[in-house]
C-alpha cells in the first residue's frame, strides 16, 4: 500500500476526497484478472478511498485479435463491469473503470475501448469511448495499430459526482491538449487518464504530458496505469510502463505508483482547483487569431 497527500484521516470535509489509484499487470484472461482487481478495490476502500480508479483495459491486455475475439464480451455480458458495479454498491464508493475492451455490433468487428464511471449505488453514471487511437511506429520493432482492432469514439464526456466534475479520457488522448482544455472550460475539476503506456514513450513523455495537462487546465489529473510484462496465452506478451500518477492543478506530482501492481492512496483538496485558476487564469484568456 502506497500513500500520499496532505491528510491521513479517512473523513472528508472542505472538499477533500481520498482516492485510490489501482495499478495492474493484467493478463489476456478476464476471469483471472478480476479477483485481483476486486482485491485492490476493497483494499483501497478499507483505507478510506471514496473514489477508486483502475487502468486502461482493466479486463484484458492482449496483442492477439483472435484471443480478444475469444474472451471479450459485449457491455451487457462483461463480467468485470458487472462485478465492479456490484462492488461499488457494496462499498458505497465511486469507481472509475479506466477502460474495458468490449465487443460491439460494428460490421467491421472492431472493439470498443470504453471507460465507465460507476456511482455508489452501482449505476453507470457515464461512459466514454477512447477518441484517439494509438497508431504509431516507435522503432526497434515496436509498433501499434490500435485502430485496426478498436473503433474510435466521437464524444467528449464530462461526468457529475457528489464531490467533483470529472473529465473522462484514456491514454493516448493525453497527447491532444485541446480535448483537456475543452473539458476544463466545460467545468471539469478532475481529469482521468487511465493508461497502458508503452515503456519507451512512458519513460520519455508520460510524466511531462500528465503534468502539462494539469498545468494547462488547472485540474487534478488522475492517471492509473498498467505495468510490467503482461501474461499472454496467445500473441506476443505486451509490456507497459506503470508509474500511475496523481498530479495537482499546480503541476505537482502528488503520488507515483512506481512499477509494481498495487494501490496508491492520495488525498485531494478540491479547493486547489480554484486556487490554481485564480493564480493563472489562462482558461479565460483565449484570444482569436489568424493563420497559420
Amino acid at each position: 500500500m502506497r500513500s500520499s497527500g496532505r491528510a491521513s484521516s479517512t473523513r472528508f470535509w472542505l472538499g477533500e476526497v481520498r482516492t485510490g489509484l489501482i495499478q495492474l499487470s493484467a493478463s489476456d484472461d478476464p476471469g483471472a484478472n478480476l479477483p485481483l482487481t476486486l482485491h485492490y478495490v476493497r483494499q483501497a476502500a478499507a483505507h478510506g478511498a471514496r473514489f477508486v480508479l483502475t487502468p486502461e483495459v482493466t479486463n484484458c491486455v492482449s496483442t492477439s485479435r483472435e484471443r480478444q475475439k475469444e474472451v471479450l464480451a459485449r457491455e451487457e455480458d462483461d463480467i468485470t463491469l458487472a462485478a465492479l458495479r456490484a462492488e461499488a454498491a457494496a462499498l458505497d464508493i465511486w469507481i472509475l473503470i479506466g477502460s474495458l475492451a468490449l465487443k460491439t455490433d460494428d460490421p467491421d468487428g472492431r472493439f470498443a475501448n470504453r471507460s465507465f464511471l460507476i456511482a455508489p449505488d452501482g449505476s453507470i453514471r457515464a461512459r466514454y469511448d477512447k477518441i484517439h487511437m494509438f497508431d504509431v511506429e516507435i522503432g526497434e520493432g515496436e509498433s501499434y495499430r490500435e485502430s485496426a482492432g478498436y473503433r474510435p469514439g466521437t464524444r467528449a464526456v464530462l461526468a457529475e459526482t457528489d464531490f467533483a466534475k470529472i473529465g473522462m479520457t484514456i491514454c493516448y488522448d493525453i497527447r491532444f491538449p485541446h480535448l483537456y482544455r475543452a473539458l476544463a472550460k466545460a467545468g471539469a475539476q478532475i481529469l482521468t487518464v487511465p493508461s497502458a503506456f508503452s515503456p519507451v514513450t512512458g519513460a520519455a513523455h508520460w510524466e511531462s504530458l500528465i503534468r502539462a495537462r494539469a498545468i494547462e487546465t488547472g485540474c487534478f489529473v488522475l492517471a492509473p496505469a498498467q505495468t510490467g510484462t503482461h501474461p499472454a496465452t496467445a500473441g506476443k506478451p505486451r509490456k507497459t510502463y506503470g508509474h500511475g500518477l496523481a498530479v495537482s492543478p499546480w503541476g505537482e506530482v502528488l503520488a507515483d505508483s512506481g512499477d509494481m501492481p498495487g494501490v496508491t492512496l492520495v488525498d485531494l483538496t478540491l479547493g486547489d482547483v480554484d486556487d490554481a485558476r485564480m493564480r493563472i487564469p489562462s482558461l479565460t484568456h483565449d484570444r482569436p487569431f489568424e493563420g497559420p
